[in-house]
Formats: structure tokens, C-alpha cells, sequence
């Protein structure tokens, strides 16, 4: 007697969930990936390593400006290691093998870190601008004690905002059945926001970049400004301390349009993901797999980028890899190199 039970390969399955779906990428397409994937990876760890080892080692380099960035390469290289290198399990095989309980760990690692990021970017807005708009009083205003706080403030409520949301599993209550459904009860590892939580979640994003483009708005009209008249009193004296100010007005306008590029770049990868999740939630979760994957990678792929930026458009970041890849900082003394003229 024939069986009329049809044959089910259990290599399309995660696990023996016959309702949770494998992708079905070919085996070229899955060392395509996998190959992405991983440079980005590295890309991502060993760029912010060398931002954190250089802004650690070199004295010159110790300013609450740099502290700030020395804390924002901290978050991207946490997320190199403690988060993508099991987002890329989920992105190619679309399954999770780890249990629900690392799943729970790994997504509040990812949204504190999301959420770090853009506390970090605001405080270095703040920083930009009274470096460029109020000189004078920067450095009474800006310390290295008040960068110690904006650092502990930004972790602490990454921290708080993503163990709340997620530990209480506050951003899917009221989805909690279709919830186990798109998760096929855990064998995939996702995050789902109910209406509530995905407004909640839109507004820590787009509240904090609609401040900042209007604080480097600001400190590019004022920067504009103070380059036409230090020009004006070019023409009439040409004094040491003249060129001396012209020089650190110079230094920290770069360092401004270089991090206004950084938060550009920010928003850029990472507002994708923020409308895809905000539409998602109102049309039904309509929203295809792919669509999802690709804005969460590319909001991903921003922490591989900031240490490219540094590298473009900053001498010390520049001399500081040197030193590293030939192993002079090792030397004594190192730390006191002059990595950019006072």
C-alpha cells in the first residue's frame, strides 16, 4: 500500500517546527552572506577598537570631546561583538538556536546599544556647540567631568529603557499569540512592537535627530559667521595669537562638520528601520522578511562606518593607526606623542 503522506525534509525547518520556515537560500547565496556579514564584523571590531585604543592611550587625545567619541566606539564595538555575530545566524539561516533566553539577553544588548548610540550623539551635538558657538566659556562648561556624566547618563538609560521594554516583554503586549506565531514559539528570534511601543520607539529616535540637525544648523551659521570675521582681522593684523585662534577655530569646526557627518551618517542607516518598524505595526505586520532584514543590517552597518569617517577626516586617527599596526605605542612614552599641532 502506497502512503499518500507526503515527504518533509527537516533540513527546511528550524528544528522539527514544521510551521517555522527556513529561507532558502542556496548554498552559493549562504557563503555570499555569511562572507557580508562577517567582514562587516570585523570591519566593525576592529575599527572601533583601534578609536578606543588610541583615544585611551595618547594623552593629547584626553578631552571631554574625545571622551565622548571614546564611549560611542565602545557601544559600536560591544555591538560587534556581543550582537552581530548571532544576528547572522537570524539573517541567513532565519532561525534561532539558542534558546529564548539568550534571545531575550541579546535583544536588550541591541536596543541599549541603539539607544546608547543616539544619547551619545546628542551630548557630542552639545559638546559641538559650545566648542564652536561659545569658546570662551567651553572650557568651564565642557569638562571631563561633565563628559563622565553625559557617558554614565547615556548607558544608564539605554540600559533602563531596553531592560524595561524587553525583560517585561512591554512592546508586544496585546500581540503576545501572533507574537509565538512569527516567532514559531522561539525558534526565531525577533522583535515585535505593538502600536503603543512603536510610537514610544520612533520618538526616542526621530525626537533626539530632529534636535541635533537643528544644533548643527545652528553651529554652522555661527561657525560661518566667526570664519569671516577672524578673516576680517586677517587683513588688518597678522599676529601670533591671531593665527593661534585662527588655528583651534579651524580644529574645532573640522571636528564639528567631521561628527555632524557621523550623525548623518546615523540617521541615514538607522531611520529605515524606524519607519519600516512604525509602518509594520499599522499595516498588520505587513512588512516582508527581507525588507526587515536589510534595515536592520544597514542600521547595523553604521558602527562599521564611524571608525571609516575618523579615518577620512581625521590627521590623529591617522597617526594613531600607525603607531598601533607598528607596535610604537609600546615604546615608552608613547602616550605623549603629538598626534595633531595645539
Amino acid at each position: 500500500m502506497n502512503s499518500s503522506v507526503p515527504y518533509i525534509d527537516p533540513e527546511a525547518y528550524c528544528f522539527e517546527n514544521i510551521l517555522c520556515y527556513k529561507t532558502p537560500w542556496t548554498t552559493g547565496t549562504k557563503i555570499a552572506l555569511y562572507s557580508f556579514f562577517y567582514a562587516i564584523v570585523i570591519i566593525t571590531i576592529t575599527g572601533n577598537l583601534i578609536v578606543v585604543i588610541s583615544i585611551s592611550h595618547f594623552k593629547q587625545l584626553h578631552s571631554p570631546n574625545n571622551l565622548l567619541v571614546l564611549s560611542l566606539a565602545l557601544a559600536d564595538l560591544m555591538l560587534g561583538v556581543c550582537v552581530l555575530p548571532f544576528s547572522i545566524m537570524t539573517a541567513v539561516e532565519s532561525c534561532w538556536y539558542l534558546g529564548a533566553v539568550f534571545c531575550k539577553i541579546h535583544t536588550i544588548i541591541d536596543v541599549m546599544l541603539s539607544t546608547v548610540s543616539i544619547f551619545h550623539l546628542g551630548f557630542i551635538a552639545v559638546d559641538r556647540y559650545y566648542a564652536v558657538c561659545d569658546p570662551l566659556s567651553y572650557p568651564n562648561k565642557i569638562t571631563i567631568r561633565t563628559a563622565i556624566i553625559f557617558v554614565i547618563v547615556g548607558w544608564t538609560i539605554g540600559f533602563m529603557y531596553s531592560f524595561g521594554l524587553i525583560f517585561k516583554s512591554a512592546y508586544s503586549q496585546g500581540y503576545e499569540d501572533l507574537f509565538a506565531q512569527l516567532s514559531c514559539n522561539g525558534d526565531k528570534c525577533i522583535l515585535l512592537y505593538n502600536e503603543t511601543w512603536a510610537l514610544v520607539n520612533a520618538c526616542t529616535f526621530m525626537i533626539p535627530c530632529f534636535a541635533m540637525i537643528s544644533t548643527y544648523r545652528q553651529i554652522f551659521k555661527v561657525a560661518r559667521r566667526q570664519a569671516r570675521t577672524i578673516q576680517s582681522m586677517e587683513h588688518k593684523a597678522h599676529s601670533l595669537e591671531a593665527n593661534k585662534n585662527r588655528l583651534v577655530q579651524n580644529r574645532e569646526w573640522k571636528a564639528a562638520k567631521t561628527l555632524a557627518l557621523v550623525m548623518g551618517v546615523f540617521v541615514f542607516c538607522w531611520l529605515p528601520y524606524f519607519i519600516i518598524s512604525l509602518v509594520n505595526v499599522f499595516t498588520k505586520f505587513s512588512a516582508s522578511e527581507f525588507l526587515i532584514l536589510f534595515s536592520v543590517w544597514l542600521g547595523y552597518m553604521n558602527s562599521a562606518f564611524n571608525p571609516l569617517i575618523y579615518a577620512f577626516f581625521y590627521p590623529w586617527f591617522r597617526k594613531a593607526l600607525k603607531l598601533i599596526i607598528s607596535c610604537a605605542i609600546f615604546e615608552t612614552s608613547s602616550s605623549t606623542v603629538k598626534l595633531y599641532a595645539e
